[in-house]
């Protein structure tokens, strides 16, 4: 009998633990797509270790494809939240707009309605900032740094105000290319992102 009771509590446990533990998606570009890397060097895939390591039970669903914009996220997440009924959502979405120039005020209203969505479908949302080399102007590099900041004052959410803090403009931790972390540089994304996300967990 006392066999039987030990063993059913750890079955509930066991259920207690699955209940709680909950799914982080996360939608961005290139960046959190590991674009130019072995997927397991990214910042994502170091996520995961870490949550292990730390003892919590979340799955990370990593939704990110190379090269999309936020009004490319805004038209897929829908069907995101719906297969996967994530926890927390990770905006990572932004670069790519302001490499093509487009508005700042379409970048915040994308967002904003990202954000609402996953609201609505009972999400915790972390928005991940960016910012742009000074090459594409004093004027236009800060309005849309600031469309980031705008969005998350406005939704009362957390920011990571730069996500690549301490590794854009430092050529040995970016690829050839210029735009693209290398692998030496994923862990100190991770850590441009932990303080935000652990508390959301």
């Amino acid at each position: 009998m006392r066999v039987w009771f030990l063993s059913a509590g750890l079955a509930l446990m066991c259920m207690a633990q699955n209940a709680a533990a909950g799914t982080v998606l996360i939608v961005g570009d290139s960046i959190s797509a590991g674009f130019g890397l072995d997927t397991r060097l990214g910042w994502v895939s170091l996520l995961e270790q870490r949550l292990k390591h730390e003892g919590f039970d979340d799955k990370v669903v990593n939704a990110s494809i190379s090269g999309d914009t936020s009004a490319g996220g805004r038209a897929r997440l829908p069907a995101l939240l719906a297969e996967h009924k994530p926890e927390l959502v990770i905006l990572e979405l932004g670069g790519n707009d302001g490499l093509r120039g487009m508005l700042p005020t379409q970048l915040q209203q994308n967002l904003a309605s990202m954000i609402d969505s996953s609201r609505a479908s009972g999400a915790k949302v972390l928005l991940l900032g960016m910012q742009l080399p000074p090459n594409y102007g004093a004027r236009y590099t800060q309005a849309f740094a600031e469309a980031f900041t705008k969005v998350a004052d406005e939704k009362k959410i957390p920011l990571v105000p730069f996500f690549l803090d301490g590794v854009g403009g430092h050529p040995d931790l970016m690829q050839s290319d210029g735009l693209h972390p290398a692998a030496g540089a994923q862990g100190k994304l991770l850590e441009n992102v932990w303080p935000t996300l652990k508390p959301l967990l």
